[in-house]
């Protein structure tokens, strides 16, 4: 690889970076020269005529961090037939891949653009468009099983959206690698409203000269209807438990749940209801020691799960260890244990950030301080106070407040990624960008 050193990262490039609104008023062709003048002073270490976009520059900085060369071809293994078969199967995205389609369906025909849907990987599971524009997609490697992740081809819409797990466009040479120049891409994140994990993303790619800014709005409302499919189907499936469960629970004594695979409610007697139960990742039935909760039995039902509460069991053990893990991308997780047994949970985005800056700073944060080193404000301290009330309910027994803090008595680890830069990369919280500039330990 060329050596492309970018600028001290505490420095910035210019003033005034660039925007969608600026590159749009522009000529074509000038703003394409101009994003190529940006790109090659910013990657040659010199000050470019103006800022790339903060999103763009933050990007080119993890790919120099990981030596991806700028001048690579688009290549690499495509998915095997019956891999990415499978890999449709198992995705929810499967679900709503009416609504992605017939909302973008005539768009990108008229527009020769292509429609692209990945997973969580960034690999392509389908995509869709005029013919001619396909074989141009094919070109660049844009086609089913391809992988499209930051680390396979730079800084792209998909690959960016994922590793920030909002919407990007990204506009000719603000792709890191020069052979995607041609070329402009709008892409969006999809959730899954049952969990908050992120399936994939939905985007929209084609040559440069059919750029425009609004395509990235069109694209995130595309997302929005599928994810409001999915919680569509989600309470369908839930009611469907609650049917089934009803009758049981009636003849239950003592505090049951009845719940489905993702932990929320269907039906519950002897206890408040609650909204959602967090569950270990894996589940089975037998017996299981839940935090808020104490020892549970276990029990399938079609849709979901009985749990009952061992009433001989209180939750009176207290945990002694916590392993907060930032260490994968986009799939962060809390691992709870103690004598009665251990429990674990994938977290979310806001939920990650919450309890890093608990664990690095033990003696507690107020909700004013918490509110400073999430947003930056610290009025915004309702929006905290709801946050953490939500992580509480879910770590009973770990967390304490007035102020916020892991309880004294029990220790707590943080597996952080090898690279401080990496650390919890969707994330503009004032007090992970800090951390990000340490070194890791």
């Amino acid at each position: 690889m060329k050596d492309v050193p970018l600028k001290d990262k505490d420095t910035p490039l210019h003033d005034v970076p660039l925007d969608l609104a600026r590159l749009m008023a522009m000529d074509g062709a000038r703003a394409t020269r101009l994003l190529h003048r940006v790109r090659d002073a910013a990657l040659a270490g010199e000050p470019p005529p103006v800022a790339p976009r903060p999103v763009i520059e933050a990007s080119w900085r993890r790919m120099l961090g990981i030596g991806l060369d700028p001048e690579r071809s688009a290549s690499g293994a495509l998915l095997e037939p019956d891999e990415l078969e499978q890999r449709r199967r198992a995705s929810a995205l499967s679900e709503a891949m009416d609504t992605l389609s017939g909302s973008l369906r005539e768009i990108v025909h008229s527009s020769r653009q292509v429609m692209v849907v990945t997973d969580d990987d960034g690999r392509v599971l389908w995509r869709e468009g005029a013919v001619p524009v396909l074989r141009q997609a094919d070109g660049i490697r844009l086609e089913e099983g391809a992988a499209w992740s930051e680390r396979a081809m730079g800084t792209n819409a998909i690959g960016t959206a994922l590793a920030l797990g909002r919407p990007v466009q990204v506009h000719s040479a603000e792709h890191f690698v020069s052979e995607l120049h041609t070329w402009t891409c709008a892409a969006s994140p999809v959730h899954d409203p049952r969990d908050g994990r992120m399936l994939g993303v939905v985007d929209v790619s084609g040559p440069a000269k059919g750029f425009h800014p609004t395509t990235l709005a069109l694209v995130s409302s595309v997302a929005r209807l599928a994810e409001s499919e999915l919680r569509q189907r989600h309470g369908r499936a839930v009611e469907r438990l609650r049917s089934v469960a009803a009758p049981i629970m009636c003849r239950l004594g003592g505090r049951a749940l009845a719940v489905d695979p993702h932990g929320w409610t269907a039906a519950v007697t002897g206890m408040p209801p609650v909204d959602r139960l967090p569950l270990p990742k894996t589940l089975r039935a037998g017996r299981l020691w839940q935090p808020s909760l104490g020892m549970c039995s276990v029990e399938p039902l079609p849709g979901g799960w009985l749990i009952q509460v061992d009433e001989e069991c209180p939750p009176t053990e207290t945990p002694s260890r916590v392993v907060l893990d930032l260490s994968r991308p986009r799939r962060w997780s809390v691992a709870v244990s103690g004598s009665a047994g251990s429990w674990a949970q994938e977290l979310t985005p806001r939920h990650a950030e919450l309890l890093y800056i608990l664990a690095v700073h033990r003696a507690g944060r107020s909700a004013a301080e918490l509110a400073g080193d999430v947003f930056g404000d610290p009025t915004r301290t309702v929006t905290v106070r709801a946050e953490m009330s939500r992580v509480r309910r879910h770590l009973s027994g770990v967390l304490a407040h007035r102020p916020y803090r892991f309880s004294e008595e029990v220790e707590v680890e943080v597996v952080r990624p090898e690279d401080s830069a990496d650390l919890l990369p969707h994330s503009t919280a004032p007090a992970v960008l800090g951390a990000r500039r340490l070194p890791c330990p």
